[in-house]
């Protein structure tokens, strides 16, 4: 579970990096994506290196939300008696809120899809033009408020899942590795979350147009 979820957190930063470019003009924003359809060619065919990267990403949020499910089945049989007085009062709400995030994340995951991949969603969907699809879908409010709803579950998500990859993987042995493990998993989220809202802000403020 751990491993996988850094792999879609690299994913996500990637993505997010991807996505600043519209702030440069259709011109870059389109030929980023276009650019994205030839990656490891000649090797590869045209977008073959898309649908490969899809199929692990699939494969990586299967296994994910696999572990995810065993996880919990194997934290309410070793624990078939509810406490007391709920969960610790420390906890914190990304904690309280990781397995209904994570349900709320793949229903996110699949509008995303059908919004700007396949363009079902879409208003004025257009297949050869990336930015008119951005532009169009964020100048429509009830859109926006599904992708900022979203992102800030997704920066909620990362922000929790990078601590408990950590703890994972054993990177918290070490004295004096907590701070610095919470630093960057905090600096992490917020900048995958402030770089997804960046896109929908500027196109509901005229920056992107």
């Amino acid at each position: 579970m751990a491993v996988t979820g850094l792999l879609m957190v690299a994913f996500l930063l990637a993505h997010m990096l991807g996505n600043l470019k519209i702030f440069f003009g259709p011109h870059d924003f389109d030929g980023y994506a276009a650019w994205l359809r030839t990656i490891g060619e000649p090797v590869l065919h045209g977008a073959w290196f898309l649908w490969i990267l899809r199929a692990v990403l699939l494969v990586a949020l299967v296994a994910h939300v696999t572990c995810a499910v065993q996880l919990s089945r194997r934290d309410r049989a070793a624990r078939p008696t509810r406490y007391a007085h709920g969960q610790r009062a420390r906890a914190s709400f990304a904690t309280r809120t990781m397995r209904w995030g994570g349900v709320a994340l793949g229903l996110f995951l699949i509008w995303h899809i059908l919004d700007l991949t396949v363009g079902v969603a879409n208003p004025d969907f257009d297949k050869n033009g990336p930015y008119h699809n951005v532009v169009a879908d964020f100048q429509v409010w009830w859109i926006n408020l599904i992708y900022v709803v979203g992102v800030l579950m997704v920066g909620l998500h990362v922000n929790h899942g990078f601590w408990s990859a950590a703890q994972t993987l054993g990177l918290r042995r070490r004295r004096g590795r907590d701070l610095t493990l919470r630093v960057v998993g905090s600096a992490l989220a917020a900048a995958i979350t402030l770089g997804f809202l960046a896109v929908p802000i500027g196109v509901m403020t005229g920056l992107v147009r």
